[in-house]
């Protein structure tokens, strides 16, 4: 790890990432790292206020604010009240920007006009417009967005070593932690979390190819199948995923909120996950993720932490990646970069995963 002067010129680091959940997940690697490599500097992390709940044992020099942009903190009035807010109760003499937005750039304008040094990180938008463009994609894996992260840590001075392992150290979550979702899981029995849903359509795998994914891994002896995901639509669907499986749970149903379900994926086995929130909620207790990639691509640099390509299924076209996020509009109309992706593929990476780490079945 090297060693620099960033502790030694400042004390008081503010750091900003607000929505998507997400990207702030995939910060948490970092931060908590910076923190513990640079124990005499305080870091204050805001973002949006159901992601704070995201950081879990945190390191002693790390306060998370959530923040409530929409209301109490709206437009440039906000912003600027945020500033002189933060400032008097922190005395921040650094901020660092990971979200790169217009409202962090409000909130960056304010600190500057205060003489309150502003670092940014770099998106690396050129390199992701040619790798999803139409014509002549430059398919060459871009630099994660951890190690963009890292880099403006870096860039301030301070030691940015991988040291984080996990939300819960080197150990399994306490069953007490997820109790109110399962009891403790029996010696030999295999947890399986699935969570079909992301936000653009672009990366949802059809539903009833999922479906037959449940059906089938439920038919393995000794295991236990946990559906995640949130609202209404999302429960309706679980709920006749559910039907006739005792061994298949509907979470989606009740908000657990994360420090349970995190508790619950520090303890399964594998995930299956889209290129959504949940692959990155997974890295964060190093849970080996099978992850479904459509018109997004794990070289645009969102692959969850520590988890391997392998993993990751997906079909070799010519259009593919289209879209960062997912949310363009199919260039052929059918979506076949997900509707191609055959059950079967899904279940073979299923084995694969769990075979690497001594379960067979």
């Amino acid at each position: 790890m090297q060693k620099n002067r960033g502790s030694d010129k400042y004390r008081n680091v503010l750091v900003a990432r607000f929505s998507a959940l997400g990207d702030v997940a995939m910060t948490i690697p970092v931060v908590y790292s910076v923190c513990v490599g640079n124990p005499d500097t305080r870091f204050i992390m805001i973002t949006q206020k159901v992601a704070s709940t995201l950081f879990i044992s945190t390191p002693p020099n790390l306060v998370v604010i959530g923040v409530d942009t929409k209301t109490d903190y709206h437009g440039v009035r906000g912003m600027f009240r945020l500033k002189r807010e933060l400032v008097k109760e922190y005395g921040i003499d650094l901020f660092i920007d990971l979200h790169d937005v217009l409202r962090t750039w409000i909130l960056a304008a304010a600190f500057i006009l205060s003489g309150i040094k502003v670092l940014r990180f770099k998106k690396g938008r050129q390199g992701k417009y040619e790798l999803t463009r139409k014509h002549n994609k430059h398919m060459l894996p871009l630099i994660s967005s951890r190690a963009r992260y890292r880099e403006v840590f870096y860039r301030a001075g301070f030691a940015t070593g991988d040291l984080f392992m996990s939300i819960f150290g080197n150990q399994k979550a306490s069953p007490e932690l997820y109790s109110s979702v399962s009891a403790p899981k029996e010696p030999g029995n295999l947890w399986i979390a699935i969570a079909p849903f992301a936000k653009h359509q672009g990366k949802i795998y059809p539903l009833q190819s999922m479906q037959k994914v449940v059906e089938t891994v439920a038919k393995w002896p000794h295991t236990t199948v946990f559906l995640m995901g949130a609202g209404r639509d999302e429960c309706a669907t679980f709920e006749k995923w559910a039907d006739n499986h005792e061994n298949v749970h509907n979470l989606a149903s009740r908000r657990n909120g994360f420090p349970c379900e995190l508790a619950l994926l520090s303890n399964c086995d594998v995930m299956v996950s889209m290129d959504s929130a949940n692959m990155h909620l997974a890295s964060l207790v190093r849970l080996p993720v099978v992850s479904v990639w459509g018109a997004t691509h794990p070289y645009c640099g969102f692959l969850g932490w520590h988890q391997e390509e392998r993993n990751a299924v997906q079909l070799n076209l010519s259009c593919r990646p289209c879209s960062v996020f997912g949310n363009k509009p199919c260039l052929r109309g059918d979506y076949f970069c997900l509707t191609g992706i055959q059950p079967q593929m899904i279940i073979d990476h299923i084995r694969q995963a769990l075979s690497e780490r001594g379960i067979m079945v």
